[in-house]
């Protein structure tokens, strides 16, 4: 029977190729005043029921039975801009617009309930509020949960209970008395806004920041579209430079978003932004709760918290009218997703900003070779610089130690007799230090020495990595086992372990300098939530004399006091079968080094290598961004790599690797014959297996593809996937593409 009434175009949330198209649904007269286009339905989908957006409104062609809508779950959860923007990405990154709006919506939105929830709302607000809380002093919960609703309003009542640390019969007594107000609604609807603001005072800026402020303020009063990369020595005020920025997008009545590479650094920056801005700041990140996540997705949504601190997600942030958004440290390869829908959050900010007519203000000491290219052509982005520290401050003084003369001297431990000396310097000094070192655990590689079996995991084809809780763990799939006391191959008892991790410095630290005091920052002492809080609270008040750590300490932290910073083994990127190892070694030492001398007095680095010629390396040390830049790009223009060509990885993963491989070569046979026809500038690499060629019990192996035009590439790989749905399920394994992949392994 074929319905009469209007019709709905809905992308069913299924992440499958052939779904990912539009279907027609009829929408039955109950719902016709809920249903917009960037609503979320409830629909049939052959003998289940799942969610679907609405991107649409038209009449069908076939003459097809149409199915009805079963029940709306949001009215208008996506606007017109996030439509547009899930659409790019999955043309961008070869994904279903599926997986595209499953990305962008808040963790705590993706769950597929029917059910309609009552969501709380205070009854009295500003001045009557007050004067209600002032006669609560015997009834401090009921306190609570009346600030909590009027902090966020459309809570569930079990998510007000938990904000306020109540119960719901707290909650529920004060809906009964009329306090608040309980609607049945979904998650969005009926949020109110609430006015802004004037900000806080703010710094003044010196002359060279009011000139790199200026043009980005002009195109934000004005609302053009627009992208900067600020290019700033470390400690040369970026910061400052990005809260101006954010106060003008304010006064303009928009929004802003400024993202951070490492969760590490949000505390630092939670307080300067709150400091600024007060309450107006929401923070996201994956440290969160989905909870938590919602509650200040809700505080975005409803624009009562008009500016975004968070990592990589935080670019998705659902800003009503967003003016601006800052990517500190834009080179950091933390921005690009590396599973599931691989985009790239610089990308995706630019991509946005072009859809609202907001700026994009990329900022980094060591820009990323595709970023500082672009700018320095003027075709794409506008190249702005700060070259001196604040004040003038000097920039550390910057020593390489070769650590073959140390061996040669004797001496075979993780500390030269340089940095030993001056650690006991700062030490008497009063001053604090640094230590670097991009490996956490104690040591990287367990073998037994009767008969060289290198212990490793059965999940990974990566060698497990001895901790001092007598533990071995796969720093990829977190596998552990007790360390064992004999061979598993030969039951020998001579087992060695190899290889220094972060806690091994720390061990050789405390026996070296007795009288400090030592904290170690990694993923294993920062497991629980706060303690990247407590770590860097407790170092910064001087409690600690020395913070041993791992990447998450070379970047964006500002401790005035610290006056040495030590790179124990600068070799542990260098190395990397990656081209763009040589680039990351420089950008992380030139990081690390940035947190010296920050403060009253000068800094000094230690770089310990066995490479202590590479031209990374002597440009880090010389504080010579150029130099290393005309370096890399020489190499990188030779071997034809980005940023003179795009890549796009294809990796075929299964359980059996002989399906795997056979993947892979099946796609090799596909691309070969059609790169013949098109006579194109198209290269394959490999196939080959991955250097990582077992990650989580699945054997990997991947296909390169590298050209000069990314949508020749994408074009080429969306015919193969096209290929893929006519002879599956006969093609077993499953096909990640990345495009313009961050990492090779």
């Amino acid at each position: 029977m074929k319905n009469n009434g209007p019709y709905a175009e809905i992308i069913v949330d299924l992440s499958i190729r052939k779904t990912d198209r539009v279907f027609h649904y009829f929408i039955p007269s109950e719902f016709e005043k809920q249903v917009s286009v960037g609503s979320r339905v409830l629909v049939p989908f052959g003998n289940r029921q799942l969610a679907g957006y609405v991107v649409g409104f038209g009449v069908p062609r076939s003459e097809v039975k149409i199915r009805s809508i079963i029940g709306v779950l949001d009215t208008r959860i996506l606007t017109t801009e996030m439509l547009e923007l899930a659409r790019w990405m999955a043309d961008s990154y070869l994904c279903s617009t599926a997986e595209a709006f499953g990305r962008i919506l808040s963790p705590r939105l993706r769950v597929k309930d029917r059910r309609t929830v009552k969501r709380v709302f205070p009854v009295h607000t500003g001045v009557e509020l007050e004067k209600i809380l002032a006669t609560m002093g015997k009834k401090p919960r009921q306190a609570a949960v009346l600030k909590a609703s009027a902090g966020c309003p459309g809570l569930t009542m079990t998510e007000l209970a938990a904000a306020a640390g109540a119960s719901m019969k707290t909650v529920k007594t004060l809906v009964a008395s009329g306090m608040l107000e309980a609607v049945s609604q979904g998650p969005l609807s009926g949020v109110p806004l609430i006015e802004e603001t004037d900000c806080n005072s703010s710094l003044r800026l010196n002359p060279r920041q009011e000139q790199v402020l200026k043009p980005v303020a002009r195109l934000l009063e004005e609302g053009q579209f627009g992208v900067f990369l600020l290019h700033g020595v470390t400690g040369s005020g970026k910061t400052e430079v990005y809260l101006h920025a954010l106060s003008t997008a304010l006064k303009t009545g928009r929004q802003g978003v400024a993202m951070v590479p490492e969760i590490a650094l949000t505390p630092q920056m939670i307080d300067l932004f709150r400091a600024r801005f007060g309450r107006k700041v929401a923070v996201l990140h994956s440290a969160l709760s989905d909870r938590e996540r919602y509650v200040q997705w809700l505080r975005v949504k409803s624009g009562e918290a008009p500016i975004v601190l968070g990592t990589r997600s935080a670019v998705f942030a659902p800003l009503p009218r967003p003016g601006l958004f800052v990517i500190d440290e834009e080179h950091e390869t933390t921005y690009k997703q590396e599973d599931h829908l691989r985009y790239h959050a610089r990308e995706v900010a630019i991509k946005r900003a072009q859809l609202t007519g907001a700026v994009v203000l990329l900022g980094s000491a060591t820009p990323s070779l595709e970023s500082r290219l672009k700018a320095g052509k003027g075709l794409v982005y506008r190249l702005l610089e700060l070259p001196h520290r604040i004040d003038h401050k000097p920039l550390p003084e910057v020593k390489v130690v070769d650590m073959r003369r140390e061996i040669k001297n004797g001496n075979r431990g993780i500390f030269s007799q340089a940095l030993t000396e001056a650690v006991n310097l700062r030490l008497d000094r009063g001053e604090q230090i640094l230590l670097f070192l991009n490996r956490r655990g104690y040591a990287t590689i367990v073998v037994c020495r009767e008969c060289g079996l290198v212990l490793k995991c059965p999940r990974c084809d990566i060698s497990l990595t001895y901790h001092l809780d007598n533990r071995l763990r796969c720093h990829y799939c977190n596998h552990t086992i007790p360390a064992p006391g004999r061979c598993p191959g030969c039951s020998s008892r001579y087992i060695s372990h190899f290889g220094t991790g972060t806690q091994k410095v720390e061990e050789e630290a405390k026996r070296l300098f007795e009288r400090a005091g030592i904290v170690r920052m990694d993923s294993d002492t920062t497991t629980r939530k706060g303690s990247h809080e407590r770590i860097l609270k407790f170092f910064r008040e001087g409690k600690a004399d020395i913070l041993i750590g791992t990447q998450m300490i070379a970047k964006g932290l500002d401790l005035p006091k610290v006056t040495l910073v030590g790179v124990i083994n600068a070799d542990t990127t260098l190395h990397m079968p990656d081209f763009r190892a040589a680039e990351r070694t420089f950008q992380l030492l030139t990081q690390v080094a940035g947190r010296s001398g920050r403060g009253d007095l000068p800094g000094e680095v230690l770089i310990q290598t066995y490479s202590p010629d590479h031209y990374s390396i002597t440009a880090a040390a010389a504080h010579d961004y150029e130099g290393f830049y005309k370096n890399e790009m020489r190499v990188r223009r030779a071997l034809g790599y980005p940023p003179f060509s795009h890549l796009a990885l294809l990796l075929f993963t299964h359980e059996d690797e002989d399906e795997a491989k056979k993947g892979a070569f099946l796609a090799q046979e596909f691309f070969v014959k059609e790169l013949l026809n098109a006579g194109g500038q198209i290269d394959l690499l490999g196939p080959a297996p991955a250097t990582l060629n077992k990650l989580k019990g699945r054997h990997r192996w991947q296909l390169v593809l590298k050209g000069p035009k990314r949508n020749s590439l994408k074009e080429l790989i969306r015919e193969f996937l096209d290929k893929l749905e006519t002879i599956r399920p006969a093609f077993k394994p499953v096909v990640n593409v990345d495009i313009n992949p961050q990492g090779m392994l």
